[in-house]
């Protein structure tokens, strides 16, 4: 099997959760990409609903238009860093997000995230678990930011590095054109329904439209 799974989206990473990695090593997988992927296939399979795989988002560090417009990578892109964020917007566990970026190359990564999957599904088949709690750390909370915490320039920093404004001197316009573009690219349409960043860009607008930032 060469082909991604049916049910994977892939999409750019929009906002990694919490720290980077500082030093990543050089994973010890033997694997064949294509065995990755059929891993990572099967896996979807047992957490899908009936006869359907759990769709899922496969975030990967690289820019909206290193994707083909079927939605695969270009041959020529290359991440900005090895990360990616499985999201698993709809399974029989509730929607799941792994994150991962313990090795020097994203592929690795990937394969980590189906091997973990592997392994929280053999402590369900072993009949230690009832209620799957072994999957609690991995759910898909919406932690967008509350317009009580945010403070004005956080929130148009939450806007401007959703659009896409990483200090990359692409000129994004106003404030205004910043927002759009932010919803844009937070749509839960873009993101296999998982309304994360959406929520994070809406809550950011709360507090710029309370001082007439966005007018």
């Amino acid at each position: 099997m060469s082909d991604y799974p049916a049910s994977l989206t892939l999409r750019p990473i929009v906002m990694w959760p919490g720290k980077p990695t500082a030093v990543r090593e050089r994973s010890k997988f033997s694997a064949t990409w294509s065995s990755t992927l059929s891993l990572l296939d099967r896996e979807l399979s047992k957490l899908g609903k009936g006869a359907r795989n759990a769709p899922a988002v496969l975030q990967i560090a690289m820019r909206e238009q290193d994707f083909r417009q079927d939605g695969m990578p270009r041959a020529n892109a290359r991440p900005e860093h090895p990360g990616v964020i499985l999201a698993i917007t709809d399974s029989l566990k509730g929607p799941l997000s792994f994150p991962c970026d313990k090795y020097d190359r994203w592929q690795d990564n990937l394969r980590a995230i189906a091997l973990s999957l592997e392994d929280l599904r053999a402590i369900d088949r072993h009949g230690v678990t009832q209620n799957a709690e072994q999957y609690v750390g991995w759910k898909a909370i919406d932690s967008a930011p509350s317009a009580t915490r945010l403070s004005v320039e956080a929130a148009e920093a939450v806007l401007r590095q959703i659009a896409g404004d990483n200090h990359s001197g692409i000129e994004l316009g106003t404030l205004a054109q910043v927002y759009r573009r932010a919803r844009r690219n937070a749509h839960p349409d873009r993101h296999g329904g998982d309304r994360l960043f959406w929520n994070k860009v809406e809550a950011a607008a709360e507090v710029l439209n309370s001082v007439g930032r966005l007018r």
